[in-house]
């Protein structure tokens, strides 16, 4: 029997609606985190916090004694994000919401802790990791550069997001590259700011800065090979703030996300000498801020694999799609999955769901269930006669 199969659906669904109703954002998990600890422990498993400030670790030790060691992570961070819900569960923290479902990742893999504690028919370790500030600020490189590993050493470990736009009750598993790699940047064009009926007198930041919106996106159109994916998007844009000044300053933001590393050190270089040509042209100064962020979430195959069979377990034949493009969206999972092997797997969130970061999004409960029996066969499965992949 699954571990699973005795699943209270109700708690399940009153754990994530609490969550959802009370969000933190990077780091500042501190009521969640705390919560996660004391049911982790009400159930018997060896529980340490304070992981890169608001992580949370749970070992259980299976009954069949020795074997391999491997870790399941949720995220537990919220947006800033103003929710546009009118249901009961709503957000009641004003610019925050849980906009990406991890109050569901959270839920679920509590589930799985509580099943897998009352029936630990296993041999070998689970690590259960709860992880702190996945939206932007790394909470997973925070975690691994904390001793995570070091103090928790895994054969394998693994992850699952919700997933808009596929069904509930369906699945997607990639063989190779599942999100983007993630990039940021920030610049400040530096000019001579003059009265708007005398632009001659000025060095214009305004029209620079408008030619490069238009030419750094033509670098992925002209540039760039159509086999390997690529978006160069800029997303913010500061200047001026009167109707007869040229404004001495423009600062954009934006964001580059690829697959390929080469492609991403190639679209970097090429980004900055489209910027030194358009400040020479215009003859102004330029201040680039450029920051590597997360590397590409990239599965590898044989856990991949893994992974899909149990789902197709879980779900039943044909509910596991193996062909999805994948997301050119990112995830900090790619740090646990560049130290060691694993696979991020994404489970249906519904054909209606508002899509992620969306102010009207809500994590689908008819998900929760699924997520722990997902959750519970692949213990059973790695940790059984099949063993970890090599």
């Amino acid at each position: 029997m699954n571990p699973a199969d005795t699943l209270d659906t109700e708690q399940l669904q009153s754990w994530r609606r609490d969550f959802h109703r009370h969000p933190e954002t990077a780091f500042e998990e501190h009521r969640t985190s705390a919560r996660v600890a004391e049911l982790l422990r009400q159930w018997g498993l060896s529980v340490e916090t304070g992981i890169a400030g608001t992580g949370v670790v749970a070992t259980l030790q299976g009954k069949r004694g020795e074997g391999p060691a491997i870790g399941l992570r949720a995220d537990m961070d919220a947006l800033h994000v103003e929710e546009l819900n009118g249901f009961a569960h709503a957000s009641s923290h004003p610019g925050r919401m849980h906009a990406c479902g991890h109050d569901g990742h959270t839920t679920m893999l509590l589930g799985a802790a509580q099943a897998l504690a009352a029936q630990a028919d296993f041999a070998g370790r689970v690590h259960f990791i709860f992880q702190p500030a996945e939206e932007n600020e790394g909470g997973a490189r925070a975690m691994i550069e904390a001793g995570l590993f070091q103090r928790y050493p895994v054969q394998a470990v693994y992850a699952l997001h919700n997933w808009p736009g596929l069904a509930v009750g369906e699945a997607a598993v990639h063989s190779g590259p599942v999100m983007a790699a993630f990039d940021i940047f920030t610049l400040t064009l530096r000019g001579q700011g003059c009265h708007a009926a005398m632009p001659h007198l000025g060095k214009d930041t305004l029209l620079a800065g408008c030619q490069l919106v238009t030419q750094l996106p033509a670098l992925i159109a002209r540039e760039n090979q159509a086999h390997q994916p690529a978006v160069l998007s800029v997303t913010s844009f500061h200047a001026g703030d009167t109707y007869n000044v040229m404004p001495e300053q423009v600062q954009l933001r934006g964001t580059l996300r690829c697959f390929d590393m080469a492609q991403r050190a190639s679209i970097e270089r090429r980004l900055r000498d489209v910027i030194a040509s358009v400040a020479t042209l215009h003859g102004l100064s330029a201040e680039l801020d450029y920051r590597v962020s997360y590397p590409a979430t990239v599965n590898h195959p044989a856990h991949a694999a893994r992974c899909a069979a149990v789902l197709e377990e879980v779900l039943g034949s044909g509910q596991v799609h193996r062909d999805l493009p994948p997301s050119m969206a990112s995830e900090d999972f790619s740090f646990m999955s560049q130290a060691c092997a694993g696979a991020y797997i994404w489970l249906g969130n519904g054909h209606d769901s508002a899509s992620l970061h969306n102010p009207r999004y809500d994590f689908n409960d008819a998900l929760l269930p699924l997520g722990v029996h997902y959750w519970t066969a692949l213990v059973r499965s790695l940790l059984g006669a099949d063993g970890v992949p090599g």
